[in-house]
């Protein structure tokens, strides 16, 4: 026979919560109608690209769907026009 498992209450909860970050393209709570990011305003970019030049992904940023794909052609966009680095140091 196998041996019985432990009983729920010595088992610890490992569920973690996420908490919810802001997205950083709203405006006052609302979402900009078109979702554009301006290619130009490399200081809100540099906060949505690591030190590798990678684009972070949404879990990290907070953005909603609709803004991380804005994000993502504004800093490709910023990429070609030679404002941001390919590859980051």
């Amino acid at each position: 026979m196998r041996p019985s498992r432990g009983s729920k209450s010595r088992r610890k909860s490992k569920l973690k919560t996420r908490t919810n970050k802001k997205d950083p393209l709203w405006v006052d709570g609302h979402r900009p109608r078109p979702m554009y990011v301006d290619y130009k305003d490399v200081e809100l970019l540099k906060k949505l690209i690591n030190r590798h030049g990678k684009i972070v992904g949404r879990r990290k940023t907070g953005c909603s769907s609709v803004s991380q794909h804005a994000v993502t052609q504004a800093v490709k966009r910023a990429r070609f026009m030679g404002l941001l680095p390919f590859k980051g140091d």
